[in-house]
């Protein structure tokens, strides 16, 4: 393992080099637009426009393509949280967020034509109709206002280099203008199997091998999904529908063959099945109008529904393959989210937009697990406290906001609260009230588009996720995870600077800042020397710095080449329930291959992407890495550490044949071991003696993707 952080520390030394390098140059040098790009217009210094053309030599297909190559911009999805505000995301169509939760912005903007699409404004800053709803920067995509009738498609293989299964996949949508409604209808699914292969060895306290352990996991995951957006004008009213139906399966098996080391000891064997199916059902309706000269109003309905079941069994064999336990648990998960949502902003005042959004909305969430035990004797109910519960929340949300614009400073500032009731019966009765107020400030600093200065301090108030409310079996690691009903929100007070270069078209670098105070830190919290749950362990906090650079890499002679680059640092600090001495933040515990830039709480992240695009040849060739460090996770009696190296791409795409866009890429060239390493004691975490490591080492293999698209 230090060999693997000595080579990400060389890999982050590497990205801060080309940093410097890039911005040096381009410091010093006059760069202008190129011809191609010389239409990209700056109409306020908070809005850049990138037109069409700007991305031609990309050879987009959709107009996530598009929005993929926008020079400082980061694609968020939004967050999978409870109400519209902190869910929406960063992408607006023609001034309006989607009305949606469950279809992404990503997914959205994959089904609109590239054809369609006029131009993309980034938009850095409050502009008059334009709700940021706290995110520092949105895309406004602007689509042609008369769009012929238009079909995008996409097909796909997927194959793993440790698997002989050939996984297709693909997707539809259609554009068209039909009795002045313009329409969007898309259908997508696909077929994922995917296998992991290792060891999950046990060491003793002195690290000798006590238990040698093969795993192997077998994940077989199919889905569909099927959406329908329409928008019109009648009379003054822009009246926008969304709706999306989707169903996933998934089946799992999980085998383990455990050999002990001890003289005498025998063989066995774990098998661990897990089906899970759910259905998903999500409608969203908007409209909007003006009610005067100087007020515009917005009223947003959204409801979606979540059947979730699960049947997962555990199995023990000895080592004559004779069945000695045998466990059951039928699993299921309801939950249903209405919300109603009305915005409005005021521009009565010059150089004044005051903004007042109410947002109200009903949570629920039915839990339920019967589970049983059979050890020869038959099968006998095992009662999990706290699984079989219902969680509902009433919430009531507002914010009153004033963006102040004069000469090249922007200042918005306002005050929000939030209410909200929850209340549990079942396993476990409980009801209780929650109010919290959230000021903020944004303070902007634009003299030209090529710089901008962005200070921002405000409250935020974290949500809670119901799962924690509610108990369940894991049976890969012989534990439960036990729900807690008195868990609080999390708050936290927010400083946040960061100073933005922009050079020519395409060269950009932001350097940014930022310190976190949190109080109610969710984490796990000691039930009892070898229980935890989640729950509130005190006040902590979080400090770090970030580098984002987009540069072109002419001055290597890599012509129509650029890099993108994201580089994170962080540290944090919290009182440890268990130890009470001072630790980093507990991170989110599992192995990937796919590395979220976005996980926070890690020591340091770097993401790197190149591309070179041929125009000529219709060819381009990219890669990307991205490398994190090791993610603890801190339990009463136990310290899980989750690795997973370098992660490391590549494709190769063409446009040259038969008007269709080709793509071969890889993925986890290097196909790195996955490591999980548990430290566990026998009694409370680093206060008792050491009882075994056990050490998870895993491959998924290198996956092989080839993709066609087209439009007609």
């Amino acid at each position: 393992m230090n060999d693997r952080k000595y080579n990400r520390f060389n890999i982050i030394h590497m990205l801060v080099l080309l940093f410097f390098l890039g911005t040096n140059h381009y410091a010093f040098a006059d760069h202008p637009a190129d011809e191609e790009h010389a239409d990209i217009r700056d109409t306020q210094a908070q809005v850049v426009e990138f037109p069409a053309s700007f991305f031609a030599r990309y050879q987009p297909n959709n107009a996530l393509d598009m929005a993929s190559q926008i020079p400082g911009f980061q694609l968020d999805n939004g967050e999978n949280t409870r109400g519209f505000a902190n869910a929406a995301g960063n992408v607006l169509i023609n001034g309006t967020r989607p009305n949606v939760k469950q279809d992404s912005p990503s997914s959205i903007l994959s089904r609109i034509p590239a054809a369609n699409v006029v131009r993309i404004d980034l938009i850095r800053g409050q502009v008059a109709g334009v709700d940021l709803q706290g995110q520092p920067v949105v895309v406004n995509v602007i689509l042609h206002e008369e769009s012929e009738l238009a079909v995008r498609w996409e097909g796909f293989v997927w194959k793993l280099s440790d698997s002989d299964t050939i996984m297709p996949g693909g997707s539809i949508s259609l554009s068209n203008r039909w009795n002045e409604i313009d329409l969007n209808v898309g259908l997508e699914g696909n077929r994922h199997v995917h296998t992991t292969i290792g060891s999950r060895n046990s060491f003793d306290d002195i690290g000798d091998l006590s238990i040698e352990q093969a795993e192997d996991v077998f994940n077989e995951h199919a889905l569909i999904r099927a959406n329908l957006s329409a928008s019109t004008t009648y009379g003054d009213t822009l009246w926008q529908l969304h709706s999306e139906f989707g169903y996933d399966k998934i089946d799992e098996i999980f085998e383990q063959i455990r050999t002990p080391q001890a003289p005498g000891s025998t063989t066995s064997t774990e098998e661990v099945i897990d089906d899970r199916e759910s259905n998903d059902f999500e409608l969203g309706i908007t409209a909007e109008r003006p009610l005067s000269e100087f007020l515009i109003g917005k009223g947003i309905f959204i409801y979606n529904h979540r059947n979730f079941t699960e049947l997962s069994s555990e199995a023990i064999f000895d080592d004559t393959d004779t069945q000695t336990d045998f466990t059951l648990a039928d699993i299921g998960t309801d939950t249903r989210e209405l919300i109603l949502r009305s915005e409005f902003d005021w521009t009565a005042i010059e150089d004044h937009t005051i903004q007042f959004n109410l947002e109200g909305a009903y949570n629920e969430l039915e839990g339920s697990l019967f589970q049983t035990v059979d050890t020869g004797t038959g099968p006998v109910e095992e009662i999990v406290p706290g699984a079989n519960t219902t969680v509902e929340e009433l919430r009531l949300d507002f914010v009153l906001a004033d963006t102040w614009s004069f000469s090249d400073v922007e200042f918005n500032y306002g005050i929000g609260g939030e209410f909200s009731n929850i209340k549990q019966t079942g396993d476990a009765e409980l009801n209780r009230d929650f109010f919290f107020i959230k000021p903020h400030a944004v303070l902007l600093y634009s003299p030209e588009q090529s710089r901008q200065t962005r200070l921002l301090v405000a409250r935020e108030i974290s949500q809670l996720d119901f799962d924690d409310f509610v108990s369940a079996s894991v049976f890969e690691d012989d534990q439960l995870a036990l729900g807690n009903p008195n868990l609080k929100p999390e708050t936290t007070w927010v400083a946040d600077l960061s100073h933005e270069i922009r050079f020519g078209d395409i060269s950009v670098v932001k350097l940014r800042g930022y310190h976190h105070w949190i109080s109610d830190v969710e984490d796990l919290l000691p039930l009892t020397d070898a229980e935890e749950a989640p729950g509130n362990i005190g006040s902590g906090k979080r400090w770090g710095a970030e580098i984002e650079a987009t540069m072109p890499l002419d001055w290597l002679s890599l012509s129509s080449a650029r890099l993108d680059v994201k580089a994170r640092w962080q540290d944090s600090s919290v009182t440890d329930p268990v130890t009470g001495d001072k630790r980093v933040l507990s991170s989110q515990g599992r192995l990937s291959s796919r590395i979220p830039y976005n996980d926070i709480d890690v020591k340091y992240i770097a993401s790197v992407v190149f591309r070179q695009d041929f125009e000529a040849q219709q060819l381009a060739w990219g890669w990307n890495l991205i490398a994190r460090d090791a993610r603890p996770l801190f339990k009463v009696d136990e310290l899980d550490i989750f690795d997973e190296g370098t992660i490391i791409g590549a494709f190769v795409e063409s446009t040259r044949w038969f008007g269709l866009k080709m793509t071969l890429g890889v993925k986890d060239i290097l196909d790195e071991q996955k490591v999980r390493t548990r430290t566990i004691y026998t009694g409370r975490r680093e206060l008792s003696a050491l009882r075994r490591t056990e050490i998870t080492d895993v491959t998924r293999g290198r996956q092989f993707e080839f993709t066609v698209t087209g439009s007609f």
